[in-house]
């Protein structure tokens, strides 16, 4: 009788039997059926596979070399949160149309443009083909598939709708990207606002106000109030600028660091970002799409309602909310609705719990969720066009703002001048 031991050795052994091999990109120059000269790039793993494709194509191959990994080619690219939504959305679509899983798996590996995907998947194909299922298979690569990605997966083998909950995890994948983009959107105008008003304002302190100074120091009377002002503040930048930057790289620095080292600090950071004005309703709205598309996901695919709210919790984004959401499990946990435990945390509004509260005594929680989520989605894309909007004629009040006080500080003199030379 074989133990489990001996088992798990034997499926080893066969994954490494059936290691995926390395795929290249490759250069080609040959000559086709014509005569005619033709030149080009294939995948493959081998020179030799790559020629007998050629002759396969009808095409005599004269070279083909390995196409050599530029500063910003595939070879170098990482994987991103966007490229498992899209091997996603065709592992989904392969399976809604009766491809086998090891084949849906295999074939977009072959031809997927990055390296380092291929090989992704190709280590994924290898324990799959050896018998371990999907969700194992996917757990130790939790960089690209987390927690809750694995439990949809796992929940979808044991109801036999893989294909189902595929299609359920792309969708969610892909609005939860694209809700992603927006709110980097909008948390990227405000920051561009200031850095350019910052790199336009130092810029001419340190290089045309020192211009007009020495035409000032020709004149031999006083400069106005305002004049002096800026010339003094350009000749303090020019002496110590080095010390304004060592400053502020210590300070992005150290902000680093604490962010990264220290939760207490990142969930104060999440409680203020919160109260920014005009942003802090995007990241509210934002939040409670995420939640509301993460819980309809999980409680479609079969998940429990109290492990769906840690999931929840988890991919809202913000401390506030994931602690909000974590007191909420604890009370349904206890016993009580969901929509009553949301009202008792007075962060959700009332139309957000009242839907819930449909939601749970229709018994379409799940719909009324992704209902919650695509309203709030929608929210948060006009605000942020309306933000974009708004910025776009601010940034120019702002820069214009400052670039003329310093040219107004500067003809102030020469102004004046010209009075005494008419008078």
């Amino acid at each position: 009788m074989a133990t489990a031991s001996s088992t798990r050795k034997r499926n080893g052994a066969k994954a490494k039997e059936k290691k995926q091999p390395t795929i290249y990109t490759f250069v080609w120059k040959g000559v086709n059926r014509d005569g005619k000269k033709s030149e080009g790039e294939l995948r493959g793993a081998t020179v030799a596979e790559i020629k007998q494709q050629l002759k396969n194509q009808g095409i005599n191959p004269k070279t083909v070399t390995k196409k050599s990994a530029g500063l910003f080619s595939n070879e170098n690219k990482k994987i991103t949160a966007m490229d498992i939504a899209m091997v996603t959305r065709q592992i989904a679509t392969m399976l809604s149309a009766g491809v086998p899983l090891v084949t849906s798996i295999e074939l977009i590996s072959r031809g997927h443009e990055k390296p380092k995907m291929r090989t992704l998947l190709g280590t994924i194909l290898s324990d799959v083909q050896s018998g371990i299922p999907l969700s194992d298979s996917l757990r130790p690569h939790r960089i690209y598939f987390d927690d809750l990605y694995v439990d949809l997966v796992a929940a979808g083998e044991h109801s036999g709708s893989l294909d189902i909950v595929f299609d359920r995890i792309a969708t969610y994948k892909e609005k939860a990207e694209a809700l992603k983009s927006k709110i980097k959107k909008a948390m990227f105008y405000p920051a561009a606002v200031i850095v350019v008003a910052i790199a336009v304002t130092v810029l001419l302190l340190l290089f045309v106000v020192p211009q007009f100074e020495e035409i000032f120091s020709s004149f031999g009377a006083e400069l106005p109030a305002f004049t002096q002002l800026i010339v003094n503040i350009s000749r303090g930048l020019q002496s110590t600028w080095y010390i304004f930057l060592a400053a502020i790289v210590l300070a992005v620095w150290l902000f680093v660091r604490a962010h990264r080292n220290s939760q207490k600090f990142r969930d104060k950071i999440d409680e203020l970002v919160l109260k920014i004005p005009v942003i802090g309703d995007i990241l509210h709205k934002g939040a409670m799409a995420r939640f509301a598309r993460t819980l309809a996901t999980t409680f479609a695919a079969g998940v429990p309602l109290i492990d769906g709210l840690t999931s929840a919790a988890g991919a809202s984004g913000n401390a506030v909310y994931r602690k909000s959401l974590m007191n909420v499990r604890t009370e349904v946990m206890a016993g009580m609705q969901m929509n009553v435990a949301m009202r008792t945390s007075k962060l959700f509004p009332d139309m957000l719990i009242q839907m819930v509260m449909i939601g749970e005594e229709s018994g379409s929680l799940d719909n009324m969720l992704n209902k919650i989520a695509n309203i709030y989605e929608m929210q948060v894309d006009d605000a942020v066009d309306a933000l974009s909007s708004l910025i776009e004629p601010m940034m120019m009040v702002v820069i214009g703002g400052l670039v003329g006080s310093l040219i107004v500080g500067m003809y102030l003199p020469i102004f004046q001048l010209g009075n005494v030379v008419s008078g």
